[in-house]
């Protein structure tokens, strides 16, 4: 078929195209006209990208599921069980007599009034913004922006409660933790303080350098005895051997001068002797005195060879006395060091807990803090009003779709 058939057709039948036409529309805006009006309204929230404090922190709304979640929350039967509890829905006597016919009493009243009303629910996210459009549709004008309100609301209360609910849990967990960590920083100190008690460590350090000081000068006195001791035993000896020849006996006095007067009288017994002979009385007197000086010098040189023998073995005894006090200072130094690493141990051990107790006690703070959060990033950015004009039926669009298809 040509185009100049076609228009031949219509030329010849424009009537009944025209009465058609008119058919179509006519009977378009009819039905339009008897269909019930239903009104929507809308209110808009905005989610602020900025820190709701400094416990909440800042909200990732960089993140293209952000938005989607935010939408799901307001679709979920949460918002709409707030909105319901809100409202007081479930007390409409008009609402239970309409289950009643719709499901003949079977199954959940409040679920039947969640689902029904979620199904006219409209939820509108803005594309490049962080503005939501959440809108409600029903035949009466004031009863739509009253639920769409509600559910703005509901939807804020939900997401404050999405946010404290799991500080509240976090919060009972970190207090139960905190109570098990008091009580072992309570154990950790009081181990601690039994031990410097039984010990007597009221300042560890302290006693360990004083009785550290106390040991090497335990030392230094046994050097000094050791080379005494030495020296006396070589002394010992020498007296052993050759008495009057030791400096002792040498460097005495009183030997110096019996030997003195010792060589005087020798001299003056040789001169007697050579003038009046042996039997002389002078020279049997002289002789009586020489021996005398004699045993005087025998005497003192025993006595002064004892003594040499005697400071000996006091020294020796001095040198294991000193050494028996250094093995005692020694092994106490030991314990003391053993006791010191020992509490050391256990300071370490009652830091560690504190530390621990300490950083429980920090984030039970910020759970607490954040269990009572009662403000969102959420805002009302402008509140549904009760609409004038019905959304449906559109007259304006349901003619141009009769006209198009009156054409055809």
């Amino acid at each position: 078929m040509t185009i100049a058939q076609l228009l031949s057709i219509l030329k010849a039948r424009w009537i009944s195209a025209v009465v058609v036409l008119v058919l179509t529309v006519s009977t378009t805006i009819g039905i339009s006209l008897l269909l019930p009006k239903t009104y929507t309204a809308f209110t808009t929230v905005v989610l602020d990208g900025r820190a709701v404090d400094p416990v909440a922190g800042t909200p990732n709304q960089s993140s293209p599921s952000f938005m989607a979640t935010q939408v799901d929350i307001i679709n979920s039967d949460r918002v709409a069980q707030q909105v319901v509890t809100r409202l007081r829905l479930t007390e409409n006597s008009a609402l239970r007599q309409r289950w009643v016919e719709d499901t003949g009493g079977k199954g959940n009243f409040n679920t039947w009034v969640v689902e029904l009303f979620k199904k006219r629910l409209i939820v509108k996210p803005a594309r490049e913004s962080s503005v939501l459009a959440i809108g409600y549709s029903n035949p009466e004008p004031r009863f739509a922006s009253t639920i769409a309100n509600a559910f703005a609301q509901s939807y804020i209360d939900v997401s404050i409660g999405l946010r404290s609910s799991p500080a509240k849990q976090y919060s009972e967990f970190f207090d139960a933790r905190g109570k098990d960590l008091r009580a072992a920083v309570e154990r950790a100190q009081a181990k601690l303080s039994e031990f410097q008690k039984a010990n007597g460590l009221l300042n560890t350090d302290e006693r360990f350098d004083i009785e550290t000081q106390r040991l090497n000068e335990l030392n230094s006195q046994l050097v000094v005895l050791q080379a005494i001791a030495i020296d006396s035993a070589s002394r010992k000896n020498e007296a052993k051997s050759s008495s009057d020849q030791i400096p002792d006996v040498i460097n005495n006095g009183l030997v110096t001068s019996l030997r003195a007067d010792l060589v005087r009288q020798e001299s003056r017994l040789t001169e007697i002797r050579s003038k009046f002979g042996d039997e002389h009385p002078q020279v049997k007197e002289l002789r009586a005195s020489i021996s005398e000086l004699q045993k005087r010098m025998e005497t003192e040189t025993s006595r002064i060879t004892g003594s040499v023998g005697v400071s000996n073995n006091i020294n020796k005894n001095r040198e294991i006395e000193i050494r028996a006090s250094l093995d005692a200072q020694r092994a106490k130094v030991l314990k003391l060091r053993a006791q010191r690493d020992e509490a050391m141990v256990l300071q370490r051990e009652a830091e560690a807990a504190q530390r621990a107790y300490e950083q429980v006690t920090m984030r039970l703070n910020q759970s607490n803090l954040e269990s009572q959060l009662t403000q969102t990033n959420i805002s009302i950015l402008s509140p549904a009003t009760d609409p004038n004009e019905p959304s449906s039926p559109n007259i304006t669009i349901n003619s141009i779709i009769g006209i198009i298809a009156g054409l055809i």
